[in-house]
Order: C-alpha cells, then structure tokens, then sequence
C-alpha cells in the first residue's frame, strides 16, 4: 500500500511539474504588455465598444487549456478622439463649429476625454453585468500601473474568474482568466502582468502610473487651476454680481 502511494505522489508530482513547465513570459511589443500562458495564445483583430460609441480597433488574446481559459482584450483608445470627434461633426451644427457647440468644453467636442477617463471603469463594468456573483472588486496595479482588480464566481458552473483592468498609453487591458472552482487560482496569470516598449523591452515605474495623467498632462493636470476664490467683492467663483457673499450675513 505505501508504495503504491508513493507511485501514485510520483506521478501527480511529474505531472505537475510537467504542467508548469509548459508555462512561458509571452511579450507583445506591438501591443505593449508581457504575460505568462500555458502556450502560445491564439491571436484575433476585433472591435471594443466605448462607452461614448466609438469602434475601436482591439486584439484578442486566447489560450483555453483544458477547463481553463486565459484571455487578454486590448483595446486601443488612442483612436478615441479622432472617432468621437467625427462623429460629433457629422451632427455639429455648421454655423458653430467649435467644440462648444457639441459638448462641453471640459469633456472635449467628442466626449473623447470623458471616454478615456472613464475607460477603465467601463472595462470593469462590463464584468458586472455577467451572470456571476462578485466577491472582490478592488484598486491594484500590476508592475505599478493602477487598475481595478476583479473577482467572481460564474453562476452557470461555479467557476471562478479572475481579472485586471488597465489603462496604458492610451490602451484598455483586460487581463482575464477563468477556473474550475475546486481548481486553486491562476497565480502565474495573474502576478506576471507587465509592460513592455516598442522594442520589447520590460517597462517598470518608480511611482503609481495614471494613464490620464501621464499621457495628457495639458487635459488632465495634477493641478487644476483656479478661475478665482470666490471671496469678499472680488467676484471670484461662486461670488454673485455686486460682490456680495452668496447666502452671507
């Protein structure tokens, strides 16, 4: 009996170990992100819906293994504000052309601004509304890019999926993998997210990386400025004509 159990430990050990082996770094420098599959993942060109309605262009990456499945979505935002923008003017009346005509001037003609701002959020809420129970929704970053981290239970099997979503240089990331629910979770997937350049070469931080910030300091700035203080007779912010303090004594 000891040594059949200890065949039996053998084999599951050489298995496992098999198993692992068969895991590799896969890095798509044309797409900008590094990660861990089991094998080499199917690639396919498709579209990705923005919140604000412009196509655009993304990849699918996929490796099913098995009862796991491993999938990367890459959308490209950098197209987003030309796309919003022409679909603005198609409406935009001719006689005001400016982007003041078709929206406000904070969210840009298009919308553009609001849309890559919120590109992240929306990424994550199109897990919210799957057929699955969330136990986790959290802030994370993966190599020091923020993101939302995403955890649940698919209601159909009992499956667990595991996700993080991200922006980088104006790209949508969203990193998923889904297991077996006796099965422990995708450890390599997950911890082995990073970024790489156009050369292919491994991107790292020294701080927090917002995309916004980093991409469009000129739109996103780390400090607003103020149009005034709204105090006394200066008629700054908030202050009404004739100086006096709204509701003051």
């Amino acid at each position: 009996m000891r040594v059949s159990r200890l065949v039996f430990a053998l084999v599951i050990f050489t298995a496992g170990s098999a198993f692992a082996q068969n895991w590799d770094q896969y890095a798509f420098k044309e797409d900008g992100f590094k990660v861990d599959f089991p094998a080499q993942p199917k690639v396919a060109t498709t579209t990705f819906k923005s919140e604000y309605g412009a196509d655009l262009p993304a990849k699918v990456y996929t490796v099913d293994q098995g009862r796991d499945h491993y999938k990367v979505t890459v959308a490209d935002y950098t197209q987003a504000p030309r796309i919003l923008d022409e679909n603005a003017a198609k409406t935009c009346p001719k006689d005001f052309p400016d982007e003041r005509s078709c929206g406000l001037t904070n969210a840009g003609r298009g919308y553009w601004k609001e849309d890559l701002a919120g590109a992240t959020l929306w990424g994550t809420y199109a897990f919210l509304q799957r057929d699955a129970k969330l136990t986790h929704l959290a802030y994370a970053w993966q190599d020091l890019v923020q993101g939302h981290e995403i955890q649940m239970i698919n209601n159909a099997d009992k499956s667990r999926t595991f996700a993080f979503v991200a922006m980088h240089k104006d790209k949508l990331y969203i990193f998923e993998a889904t297991v077996p629910g006796n099965e422990p979770p995708p450890g390599l997937f997950q911890q082995s997210v990073g970024w790489v350049d156009k050369d292919g070469n491994g991107v790292r931080y020294q701080s927090i990386y917002s995309d916004v910030y980093a991409e469009h300091p000129d739109v996103f700035p780390g400090q607003p400025k103020l149009v005034g203080q709204g105090r006394g007779g200066g008629g700054g912010a908030g202050a009404p004509a004739g100086g006096a303090p709204a509701g003051g004594r």
